[in-house]
This record gives C-alpha cells, structure tokens and sequence, in this order.
C-alpha cells in the first residue's frame, strides 16, 4: 500500500535495528484518512469470505480494526489485556510476550462476543514476532470460529512471526512489509 509507505517514509522513527516507532499515525495519534483507507483495503482483501467479525488486541490495532469492520458492516471485538472489576467471568485467555513493551500480558476476549458461528479476520498494527498474533488465533480456535486469515498493516519480515504463520497454514495479508531497518534506513520489501 503506497500511501502507508508513504507515511512510515515521512514519520517513522527508527529505534534500532528491529524497532520502528510509528506513534504519528498508529500507535499514538491516528491519522483517519490513512486508517479508513487501510480498513478499505483490509475488507476488500477479504470481501469474498463472509466474514462475520473481526478482531483485534487493545489498543493500537483498534482503529485499523474498525475502518475494516464498518467497511465490511460487521462486529468489531478487541482482546482486552488486563483484567477489571467488571470483566466478563467467561473468557478465553491467553498468556502473550510483548516484543515492543518487553513484558508478558495475558489477553482475553468474552465468550459472549466469539463462538463457533463467527468467521473471524484478525487485524492488527504491527507484526513482529508474532506471538500475539499466535495468542489470538488460539483464542479463535478455542471459541470454535473460523479464522480466515490476518490483516497486518506493517509487517516487519526481517523478524519471524508472518513467515511462521503463514507456514502454519494462515493466510497473512500485510499492507507494507519492512525487510530491513539496519543503517537507520526503512527498506521495503
């Protein structure tokens, strides 16, 4: 997706070797224009699939999350990562590492909003390891609902986690893919 490119090339922040600070149009502030035209994309991705809902992990993956779902006219369901006073008894819970955070968090989703109806696509900001990614397919599997497959707005393919799961069989749409950040450069692949 060109105009993603485009917006990594004028504000991304380059950490190191493996991070990428996106925090002007994704993890901080959102820039509606470019998310609305990442959710068109991601739903016409998957248009043809019947999705039923989709679903994402608080917080950044949100609004990419709900411009595909307005788009394709479904749910939106999020992945809560800690637990409050009125968090549903029912859940599904996984226990996920953080690469960019550096910590592990359990995430959850309610049963009440996943279940073996649902055919589910995953969306979410960045992937990395993929060990989010991994926690929430499990989550979908164990709720019984069909995954049909992830929408990932910036992958990052110098790194594991789309490669590994597009192995396991997972269909894996990425909107930019970063091959390299070495040298303080963002190459694309």
């Amino acid at each position: 997706m060109e105009l993603l490119k485009q917006k990594i090339r004028e504000v991304g922040v380059i950490l190191s070797d493996e991070v990428i600070k996106l925090d002007a149009i994704l993890n901080h502030a959102v820039d509606p224009a470019l998310t609305t035209a990442m959710g068109r994309e991601f739903a016409r991705l998957y248009r043809d699939e019947n999705v039923t809902k989709i679903l994402t992990i608080e917080s950044s993956g949100i609004p990419i999350a709900f411009a595909a779902a307005q788009e394709l006219n479904v749910p939106l369901v999020f992945a809560r990562r800690k637990k409050s006073l009125n968090t549903e008894t029912e859940t599904y819970c996984e226990r996920v590492p953080s690469f960019t955070k550096g910590i592990v968090t359990d995430i959850m989703v309610s049963k009440e909003f996943l279940d073996e109806k649902d055919r589910v696509v995953l969306i979410d900001d960045f992937i990395a390891n993929g060990d989010a990614a991994r926690g929430l397919i499990r989550i979908i599997r164990r709720s019984g609902a069909v995954l049909l497959g992830l929408g990932i707005a910036v992958e990052k393919s110098f790194q594991a986690g789309g490669r590994t799961i597009r192995e396991s069989g997972v269909r894996v749409e990425s909107l930019v893919k970063i091959a390299s950040l070495a040298g303080g450069e963002i190459r694309f692949e």
